[in-house]
């Protein structure tokens, strides 16, 4: 309430003599929060709240300003108080690709969607985000069997299991390292982009990038094609990779000539984020106490599991995932994604 009543001091100085409401907008994995503010007049603004001690405001302008000059559709910067976590934005809305996409409208949107992650990665240079170096992509990786195996699942790997793993660990690194590099958005995907219906308006708007990072060009495509909360054939989806590829060879940004091996790269950067998301998904759940995502880890862990019947290499990876499938039957509930619907809203 302390911070809700500061940010109603702050609006008071910004629009002086005006009246306006507050409301909830939504809320992320982090610490931010974010608020709707309508005023008088009807127009309306958000509020992103974000506690000094917990987040920093100033990665997300610098990748606002990147982006935007990239030119995306991104929430315009009105007012900014960095000491206490503030920031006035214009209102992209709030129908999210998640809650817009149907069979009639998918094909345009996702083709909006690939069109502006062409022209994020066409403006890509080094040192300018932080790098999605190994150290990184290895604490997320270690996410996996801390949180999914041993915290959610209680499973006890034996000492060849945790050897495989460190095996298949290294090799995916290995590939994913030796990958073109590109700015990364890292979650690339229908919650963070938003149906612009205004005429006129661009698809989509692009929301929660303040952790991007300069790193593996397939990164985002995965995000987008292998979301976790809504699932497509996997005969549209490649539909839409090689649109995609397509785009970005016309763009000259740096993806292998031959459409197979873009395919085995973009197959394995998805293994390492569908790893690293089963673990994020559990430890929300046992360290910060959110449920909600719990209703996605079946799709993310169906993801992993066709990728790890493609390729040999992954086979450590595979049977541990039967293992976890007969610990859940065994505890009565199912990993079929079928039984809680192809969307997750």
């Amino acid at each position: 309430m302390e911070r809700r009543n500061q940010i109603q001091a702050w609006l008071d100085g910004l629009f002086p003599g005006r009246g306006f409401t507050l409301a909830p907008a939504s809320a992320d994995a982090s610490f931010r929060r974010y608020f709707r503010a309508t005023l008088d007049d009807g127009t309306t603004r958000i509020v992103m709240d974000a506690p000094p001690a917990n987040e920093d405001c100033r990665p997300w302008l610098r990748v606002q300003k990147l982006f935007r000059d990239a030119g995306t559709h991104v929430p315009e910067v009105l007012a900014q108080d960095l000491e206490r976590g503030f920031l006035l934005l214009s209102d992209l809305g709030n129908a999210t690709y998640l809650q817009a996409l149907n069979p009639e409208n998918a094909v345009s949107l996702y083709a909006d969607a690939i069109a502006s992650l062409v022209r994020i990665q066409a403006a890509s240079r080094p040192a300018v985000l932080p790098d999605y170096d190994r150290a990184l992509l290895r604490r997320e990786l270690d996410l996996f069997p801390e949180w999914y195996l041993a915290r959610h699942h209680r499973l006890e790997l034996s000492a060849a299991e945790k050897a495989s793993l460190e095996s298949v660990f290294e090799r995916i690194l290995a590939v994913n390292l030796a990958a073109p590099r590109v700015f990364v958005h890292r979650d690339y995907h229908s919650r963070n982009l938003m149906h612009i219906g205004a005429a006129g308006e661009r698809n989509p708007g692009i929301i929660d990038f303040q952790d991007a990072v300069y790193g593996p060009i397939s990164y985002d495509m995965v995000s987008l094609l292998k979301d976790a909360y809504i699932e497509w054939d996997e005969d549209l989806a490649l539909d839409w990779l090689v649109r995609y590829w397509e785009q970005a060879r016309k763009a000259s940004l740096p993806v292998a000539t031959d459409f197979g091996e873009f395919f085995r790269d973009y197959e394995w950067m998805g293994v390492q984020r569908h790893v690293k998301v089963l673990g994020i998904f559990a430890r929300l759940y046992h360290r910060d106490g959110k449920d909600g995502y719990l209703k996605d880890l079946p799709l993310v862990a169906r993801y992993l599991r066709k990728a790890c019947e493609r390729y040999g290499e992954l086979s450590p990876l595979r049977k541990l995932l039967d293992r976890v499938e007969d610990k859940v039957t065994v505890l009565g509930y199912t990993m079929d994604a079928e039984s809680i619907g192809r969307r997750r809203e």
